[in-house]
């Protein structure tokens, strides 16, 4: 018998509880946690990462079957819930915790990554740099438990800081309303 094999992609966007829904509940993701990555703090907490001074991104890491959701997939879903030309956070979330960041588990991650940042530079979508990093992958740790699928324990609230962030605005201008889900 051969067991599935699972796989992690790990990716900053902003606030956390927004990068979640796009990809969740998808044939072949099996999990997404929110959490925090990157950062110099041992078992950080919320009330830590917000500050801004741990180093730390807010993050999603994903467990996924590759033979069913390949890496590629997950990057082209990734680009339309950022603004990658932002250094400074996204959209109304500001802060170096809420920077985008690919952070890369193999080296065919990377460079997928890569080669697919180069595409949206390339794309002519946006007239600024694409600044979104991509880094090795570290430590992640998961966020408190009210974090955790935001979207279905806070439907309202959710639907509400996407819209005052700017944050489905600015999807619906560079990708499309298709991404705005």
């Amino acid at each position: 018998m051969t067991l599935k094999k699972h796989e992690f992609a790990t990716f900053a966007g902003g606030c956390f509880w927004c990068m979640v829904k796009p990809f969740d509940e998808l044939p072949g993701i099996i999990n997404i946690e929110s959490g925090y990555t990157g950062g110099d703090i041992i078992n950080p907490k919320y009330e830590e990462i917000k500050q801004g001074t741990s180093g730390h991104y807010e993050a999603v890491q994903i467990t996924y079957d590759p033979s069913l959701f390949p890496y590629e997939k997950l990057l082209e879903l990734y680009w339309p819930q950022i603004d990658p030309t932002d250094d400074g956070g996204q959209f109304f979330d500001r802060g170096p915790q809420y920077r985008t960041a690919i952070f890369y588990h193999t080296e065919e991650q990377r460079k997928l990554a890569e080669k697919s940042k180069e595409e949206v530079a390339s794309s002519g979508r946006f007239n600024k740099p694409i600044v979104t990093a991509i880094k090795p992958a570290s430590t992640f740790y998961v966020a408190e438990e009210y974090h955790q699928k935001f979207y279905k324990k806070n439907p309202e609230k959710y639907k509400q800081e996407r819209e005052e962030s700017g944050r489905d605005a600015h999807i619906k201008e560079f990708w499309g309303e298709e991404y705005t889900k």
